[in-house]
């Protein structure tokens, strides 16, 4: 297809508290006259984004408890798939990543995945930086400068909590990391829409000159081995390696050449976004779909693997096979050896130390007690809370109270009725070493 034809798309992205859903929400309300379909990436294992946005005829597909730069690139995949199927319900998609998220992985699914290039264009990478503590986070995250790098419009959002003279500082700052990027300043992310969507800007040749392996995607997988079998029944032997799982995906009719190789990567990429099945020593593993093998016991591990007729099988393998010592063999103990092996380029990893804290409780919050606690956490663990956000039924209150804060500035104010809907408490907490126990128990000190 042209442009023209193609569905145009923009990655909104940009760090933890820098107003992503802020600017949603206005793009949301904005008399624009777009029909535009809202995709979500949360980081932790509850997902609330969703119920902060406000009402809007726009659908919105959420995704949590992933980086959408890594195995949850077949969830976008997956979700994109589906919304062509409703192409007559939408004109434009969104698409806001977590704030931990490299924008370079995201935009490649527009370029790398044959069927979603055929009908999607990437518009432009919208990504916004908080005035107030982009220094801080330019020193402790890889994640922000990237972001920056990979704009095409950088919003300098939130100016009226810094001075003219740091955000003159700031500006160049970001034009240096970025000369092609347009910036834009701005309150509270009250920008124009139409400086941040249809945009036309997304510079293929520019990605690739920021970054030259643009096109080598990231998987969740680092190995694949390629194995001909006759019919009849196998074993796969593990040793024991660094992780007590390991997931795996076991494709059919596997082609060595490098474009089937690709292929099978591509179609794994969707299985590793599904839940995986548990496998334990003994069991057989099942061709075609996500499983994780249970390898926590001391010791080797046997499983098995059953062919119905003669072709080769794909091993594509979240570890390389030295890693666990990975071995086929035929039922009388002879060895199978590869006809060929290929390494991928495996998906990045965040700092290890950076976690998400949820929490969800019924119940209702003493308003006192509340306060109190979010002012003793920030004050003692403020630096290292990266992002919070939640909403909370305060006790004779008929509104929810949504609150949403960034190291230890935090602001709250109450929402639409609960109505029928149950009242319940959802807290999300991202940051550095947090301990969840205290956090937990620190909360639930506050229920009545």
């Amino acid at each position: 297809m042209n442009d023209t034809q193609r569905v145009p798309v923009t990655i909104l992205t940009g760090f933890l508290g820098s107003g992503k859903t802020t600017l949603l929400n206005r793009i949301l309300t904005e008399a624009h006259g777009k029909r535009i379909a809202v995709i979500e990436n949360e980081y932790g294992e509850v997902g609330i984004d969703q119920a902060l946005v406000i009402d809007a005829d726009e659908e919105i597909f959420e995704m949590s408890n992933g980086c959408i730069c890594c195995t949850v690139r077949g969830d976008l995949i997956r979700i994109l798939g589906n919304l062509m199927k409703r192409r007559d319900k939408f004109d434009y998609v969104l698409v806001e990543t977590t704030g931990l998220a490299d924008p370079g992985p995201v935009a490649q699914t527009f370029f790398v995945d044959d069927e979603i290039r055929d009908e999607f264009s990437l518009d432009g990478i919208v990504t916004l930086v908080d005035a107030a503590h982009i220094d801080q986070q330019l020193g402790r995250s890889d994640e922000s400068t990237e972001q920056i790098a990979f704009a095409d419009v950088v919003v300098l959002n939130k100016t009226d909590l810094v001075n003219d003279e740091k955000l003159d500082r700031l500006e160049n700052r970001l034009r240096d990391m970025n000369r092609m990027a347009q910036v834009v300043r701005s309150k509270q992310a009250d920008i124009p829409v139409d400086s941040v969507l249809n945009l036309s800007a997304f510079d293929l040749d520019k990605a690739l000159k920021r970054r030259p392996t643009f096109l080598e995607p990231e998987y969740p997988f680092e190995w694949t081995g390629i194995y001909s079998l006759d019919k009849g029944r196998y074993k796969i032997s593990l040793d024991e390696g660094p992780d007590p799982v390991m997931s795996i995906v076991i494709t059919p009719n596997q082609s060595v050449d490098d474009a089937s190789l690709r292929e099978g990567a591509e179609w794994c990429v969707r299985q590793y976004a599904e839940t995986a099945s548990i496998i334990h020593p003994g069991e057989v593993i099942p061709i075609g779909i996500h499983v994780s093998l249970e390898l926590s016991s001391p010791g080797r591990k046997i499983f098995y693997l059953e062919v119905k007729a003669p072709t080769q099988v794909g091993l594509y393998a979240q570890h390389t096979a030295e890693e666990f010592n990975v071995q086929l063999f035929n039922v009388d103990g002879s060895t199978i050896k590869q006809e060929a092996e290929r390494m991928w380029v495996a998906q990045h990893e965040h700092d290890d130390e950076v976690g998400s804290v949820s929490i969800e409780r019924d119940g209702d919050v003493d308003s006192e007690r509340f306060h109190a606690w979010i002012g003793v956490l920030l004050s003692e663990r403020g630096v290292d809370i990266f992002r919070m956000k939640g909403f909370i039924s305060l006790a004779g209150d008929s509104r929810r109270f949504v609150f949403q804060g960034v190291h230890m500035l935090v602001d709250g104010q109450p929402d639409r009725p609960w109505g029928d809907m149950p009242r319940r408490n959802q807290l999300v907490f991202i940051g550095r070493n947090l301990d969840e126990e205290t956090m937990r128990q620190g909360f639930e000190a506050c229920l009545i």
